[in-house]
């Protein structure tokens, strides 16, 4: 059997989402949250797409008919990524390739400052609602340019929503430009060039999208050359796939020479002594990301190492990762889950929101207020 096959199945996934959803948990509403792995694009819903398709009078094409959408009923209908094609549950290959159908399709929707404004304020709001201080958002550039929008429509409504955020929200973030590694080290090179002009708004450079035969290693010059500039360096690395052993060592030991400064996922690295010594030694935080995971991993696995990674002592950080396409699960339900099955206190809640401020790359004046906002609400005994 396939690890989707042992996962949870829809049914099961919805009623662990209400049940989360109905958890009464003061101390984990209360704290301070700090969110460094969130997809700007993985927030774009079903109705998101159609409220800005509907706007701009352009439909949006269904990939695997190549006809438009004739209703938003069958756009949120196309967002189970896990949907099988033909009655069988569809295995790990399938269903990536069904998620990114559906990931890059809310590329096409967005077309005016306006609605990367909108698209933004959508992100900040809830944030402020769970409380989250401070974000380090993820943006694929390439999938934007690629489908005809320009820098300055895409920045500029993103610049005058994280004004706002921090002015009327109290909500400071910053931005992390992602290559896509599907795509070629040329677009790479050419759109972190393009993304200078944005220095103040752009904290560091990461790289996402289809892993398969696409390791690290093949970025590894323009990822030296954004840490010679001064930009912190983060990657992906999958879970549950037969490559991503390999690709967490290029993420920790490789990149620009030195390895990165975060790795974003790279739960199979708690399998893996000699990893897990390596990442514990250099200190490197890793992203984690536990809905992500539940969708295509057996649940026992995942949060074992999730608790695993955490007992070792490596610094752990929980994110939403892209909750338009997780049963709507932001960084609230994923601390809410990962506190039900790993078992853990409120202390070690606590411990994991003091990762989050250690590792976020915010100023050491910001992280100093974060940590005492944190440590002002008690976690009990």
């Amino acid at each position: 059997m396939t690890d989707v096959e042992n996962a949870l199945s829809v049914a099961e996934r919805a009623a662990l989402r209400r049940s989360i959803a109905t958890t009464n948990d003061p101390y984990v509403s209360a704290i301070p949250k700090i969110e460094l792995h969130i997809h700007i694009e993985g927030i774009i819903s079903a109705d998101l797409k159609w409220k800005f398709s509907q706007r701009n009078a352009q439909p949006i094409t269904n990939p695997r008919t190549n006809q438009p959408f004739s209703s938003l009923e069958e756009l949120r209908d196309s967002h189970d990524t896990l949907k099988p094609r033909a009655g069988n549950r569809m295995d790990n290959s399938e269903e990536t390739l069904s998620f990114f159908e559906a990931y890059y399709g809310g590329f096409e929707a967005l077309k005016t400052t306006r609605d990367y404004y909108d698209l933004a304020m959508e992100y900040y709001e809830r944030a402020a609602g769970m409380n989250v201080r401070y974000a380090e958002i993820f943006f694929d550039p390439q999938g934007h340019t690629r489908v005809g929008t320009s820098w300055e429509t895409m920045m500029e409504g993103f610049r005058a929503a994280q004004g706002k955020a921090e002015r009327e929200l109290d909500v400071k973030s910053a931005w992390i430009m992602c290559f896509l590694r599907d795509e070629s080290l040329e677009s790479a090179t050419q759109h972190y060039n393009a993304a200078l002009k944005y220095r103040d708004m752009i904290i560091g450079i990461g790289l996402d999208s289809n892993e398969v035969g696409r390791p690290p290693s093949l970025f590894d010059g323009v990822f030296a050359r954004a840490r010679n500039d001064g930009f912190r360096l983060t990657a992906h690395c999958d879970v549950g796939k037969h490559y991503p052993l390999d690709h967490i060592h290029q993420v920790a030991l490789g990149i620009a020479g030195i390895g990165a400064d975060r790795i974003d996922h790279g739960l199979n690295a708690a399998g893996d002594a000699s990893l897990t010594t390596l990442i514990k030694s250099k200190e490197l935080g890793m992203t984690i990301c536990p809905w992500s995971y539940i969708r295509h991993q057996p649940l026992d696995e995942v949060f074992g190492r999730i608790r695993a990674l955490f007992d070792a002592g490596i610094m752990i950080s929980i994110g939403s990762d892209d909750p338009a396409f997780m049963e709507d699960t932001w960084v609230l339900e994923n601390l809410l889950v990962v506190k039900k099955y790993c078992g853990f206190t409120n202390v070690e809640v606590q411990k994991l929101a003091e990762n989050a401020i250690n590792m976020c790359w915010a100023s050491g004046g910001a992280k100093e207020r974060m940590m005492r906002e944190l440590y002002d609400v008690d976690p009990g005994p």
